[in-house]
């Protein structure tokens, strides 16, 4: 296998555009509702599919509707969900966005079965088969930060698999739990309040320096409409962000992951992975939901031409 992705999985419920949430029970038309597969690692899973890799995905989901919907919807994306586990009386993760006229998007969300995910939910085997691994969510899947763990994403890394990390929440308690990751991953990728937060720092190159002094190959912190900073042992790298028609940010994280992965499992340098990274958050940016806008990789490497 190519790429695993481990961690959290999550049901969306978008709507746009919301300007207002009405008072009472009136009703409020809207342009657009999609459901989608979302979530650190289940996002990344499609969005990776649709860059061409093969993609197995690990971490936990309810015996609910949703769950049935969510495992549905990443088999039909071409994502290997037989390694999803399905907890018994669990809810499964999910979220209810409504999208602003701007992109924004604020949430009401249920943590559900991800909370419990455990190194028994992985497969230790197809971890050690896989080119690269992606954790997403390692602050909210707090139980994988297990020395168990720890030693298996060393031996991996030892053995040439590429592992990279990012995260969910903007909590500093669980941020800086996550920081206990750092050492055995090869890349991290924050959005910038993230990367203050989890290094305790007020400058973005502060907080991305920060993260680099705990072990970390590379710490990329994602910047919105500001692009991206790369930072390695080489230095810092400011990367541009592509002007595009924003529909919804939802997801471009996940897309930005997904697009630095591949570019990295083709042979680009780190900077170089990191445009990948952001052709493939501006398609998604383009649509509703994680996986909008992004059809393939040749569509995104349009963008850098």
């Amino acid at each position: 296998m190519t790429v695993v992705t481990v961690g959290v999985h999550i049901v969306d419920i978008l709507a746009r555009p919301v300007s207002h949430i009405p008072d009472g029970q009136d009703t409020v038309l809207v342009d657009e509702i999609r459901l989608t597969a979302a979530g650190s690692a289940a996002g990344t899973a499609v969005d990776l599919v649709k860059l061409g890799n093969e993609v197995v995905t690990m971490g936990a989901a309810g015996d609910d509707e949703l769950g049935d919907f969510l495992v549905a919807v990443l088999a039909k994306h071409g994502v290997d969900v037989s390694r999803l586990a399905r907890r018994a009386g669990e809810r499964t993760a999910a979220s209810i966005l409504p999208i602003r006229p701007d992109g924004g998007r604020p949430s009401f969300h249920v943590p559900g079965a991800n909370l419990g995910v455990t190194l028994a939910d992985l497969d230790p085997e197809v971890l050690r088969r896989a080119r690269a691994i992606h954790l997403g969510g390692m602050d909210v899947t707090f139980a994988l930060a297990d020395p168990a763990f720890f030693a298996l994403l060393d031996e991996v890394r030892a053995a040439g698999t590429v592992v990279t990390m990012d995260l969910l929440s903007e909590m500093p308690d669980l941020l800086g739990m996550a920081r206990a990751f750092l050492p055995h991953v090869d890349y991290v990728l924050p959005n910038e309040s993230q990367a203050r937060l989890m290094a305790g720092a007020d400058g973005v190159r502060e907080a991305a320096e920060a993260l680099l002094a705990d072990g970390p190959r590379g710490v990329l912190v994602t910047l919105g409409e500001a692009g991206s900073l790369v930072v390695t042992g080489a230095g810092a790298e400011q990367v541009p962000a592509i002007k595009t028609e924003v529909a919804d940010t939802t997801g471009c994280g996940d897309a930005y992951c997904a697009g630095f992965v591949t570019g990295l499992l083709h042979g680009q340098d780190v900077p170089a992975a990191a445009r990948w990274g952001t052709a493939a958050a501006s398609l998604v940016a383009t649509g509703l939901g994680s996986d909008a806008g992004l059809t393939s990789l040749d569509a995104a490497l349009a963008l850098l031409d």
